[in-house]
């Protein structure tokens, strides 16, 4: 049997899709079968300014419409949630901006066959680092730590390349109904909404892995008692 197919739609300025590639990843290390992952672009804010002004408690009690103290608890909570999955949320160092030209890149990584890493690279820098996301000459290193040669990131940040790819994951992402993420779609059939659970996301793959088995014919084959 080929590779299982797995696709998920993800911001890389999205908490939950930070946790939900953590839980993705327990759940692959538990799944013995091979499988075929594709990161593709999803914008929360696409008309997002390259640097946003302000702090994120600001940003979260405005664009919520929140007290600032309520805009903490939820800041309070998504760090007990990233400590539980090894993840290190600093939203205290939080600059945040537009993930296009982060999404481009990570087109770049993924024709390079460094996708995943890539995509945790600039998670962290982001979360945990302090990144400004939106801004090219900060996204030059993280690339360069994930093996991309600085040539074809400069060549991206200059040009529009990559960019007819991130908008066709996102008219992909509205074809299939996709408003909120991460969203996980298992072998182009089964979709899992959230950063769900380590055990839920395994039962989906062994669930989709199952469906596919059951509609592949069986071919001609040798045995033991001959051809």
């Amino acid at each position: 049997m080929t590779a299982l197919r797995v696709d998920v739609w993800s911001d890389i300025a999205c908490p939950w899709c930070y946790v939900g590639k953590r839980r993705l990843e327990a759940a692959l290390a538990k799944f013995p079968h091979e499988v075929l992952l594709t990161w593709h672009s999803f914008e929360l804010d696409p008309t997002a300014p390259r640097q946003r002004a302000g702090n994120h408690v600001e940003y979260l009690a405005t664009k919520y419409s929140l007290p600032p103290a309520q805009a903490n608890m939820m800041i309070e909570r998504m760090n007990r949630v990233g400590a539980d999955e090894g993840i290190d949320f600093r939203f205290d160092r939080i600059r945040s901006g537009n993930t296009f030209d982060a999404h481009r890149l990570l087109h770049l990584a993924h024709e390079k066959g460094v996708q995943a890493v890539a995509k945790d690279r600039f998670m962290r820098g982001y979360f945990s680092e302090g990144v400004a996301i939106g801004d090219p000459d900060a996204l030059v290193p993280l690339a360069l730590d994930v093996g991309l040669a600085e040539a074809d990131i400069r060549d991206v940040l200059a040009t529009d390349r990559y960019a007819v790819d991130v908008r066709r994951d996102e008219h992909l992402a509205a074809e299939l109904g996709i408003t909120g993420v991460p969203f996980f779609v298992m072998a182009g059939r089964l979709g899992v909404s959230g950063a769900q659970a380590p055990d839920v996301l395994l039962g989906a793959l062994e669930r989709a892995r199952e469906e596919v088995a059951a509609e592949t014919p069986e071919g001609d084959a040798c045995g033991p008692d001959g051809c």
